[in-house]
């Protein structure tokens, strides 16, 4: 079921965390309704999810026959241990995590301006610190490389974001769980605690 406290409704917010992630999960299907799901790199851009990749392969056969499909990014920060918040019980154990879902029609992109537009964005995230020729559709270089790849454009009809970092938990509870990032200190702890205090509603 889904926890209303988790949900995140501010577009600069869930734009920021698109634009800074680069992969994800497409959910199609075949023509008898059997899923399959492919991860993928993306880019975010215009309110639009670009994808690209080889012409041909199960994946376009899909998107030809059943363009409806599902795609999601997800970002997990910090697993939370139960001893965090409880000495002995199990239930408190978590994670905490962002993620976006978004459900629409996959449309195969033809202009060469657009594709153009797709493949520069993605470069942008694959290759940030440049060293590339810039992907321009009238670039008598590209132009041939344009043609032969697929690129993937999908709006979302429908779109929801998920931000849980314990916006469920009572002030002292989290209190002892932001300690419990502090003094462990791995990875994305300090980060994650940062994150606790931004969206929790009420005072630590």
């Amino acid at each position: 079921m889904r926890r209303d406290e988790f949900a995140m409704e501010d577009p600069q917010e869930i734009e920021d965390f698109l634009r800074g992630m680069s992969f994800g999960f497409l959910g199609t299907a075949d023509e008898e309704g059997i899923p399959r799901v492919t991860p993928l790199n993306f880019a975010y851009v215009n309110g639009a999810f670009y994808f690209h990749g080889s012409r041909m392969g199960e994946k376009m056969d899909h998107l030809r026959r059943t363009p409806a499909v599902c795609f999601t990014v997800a970002d997990e920060y910090a697993l939370i241990p139960s001893y965090f918040s409880d000495p002995e019980m199990a239930c408190p154990a978590t994670a905490y995590f962002k993620s976006v879902t978004a459900i629409g029609k996959a449309v195969i992109v033809d202009d060469l301006g657009e594709k153009a537009l797709a493949m520069e964005a993605l470069m942008q995230k694959l290759q940030p610190e440049g060293g590339y020729r810039a992907i321009d559709a009238n670039d008598r270089a590209y132009i041939s490389r344009l043609k032969g790849v697929a690129v993937i454009r999908l709006t979302p009809q429908r779109m929801s974001a998920k931000f849980k970092f314990g916006q469920n938990l009572k002030p002292d509870r989290l209190q002892a769980v932001v300690e419990g990032l502090e003094c462990r200190g791995k990875n994305r702890d300090e980060e994650t605690a940062g994150l606790i205090c931004k969206y929790h509603p009420g005072p630590r």
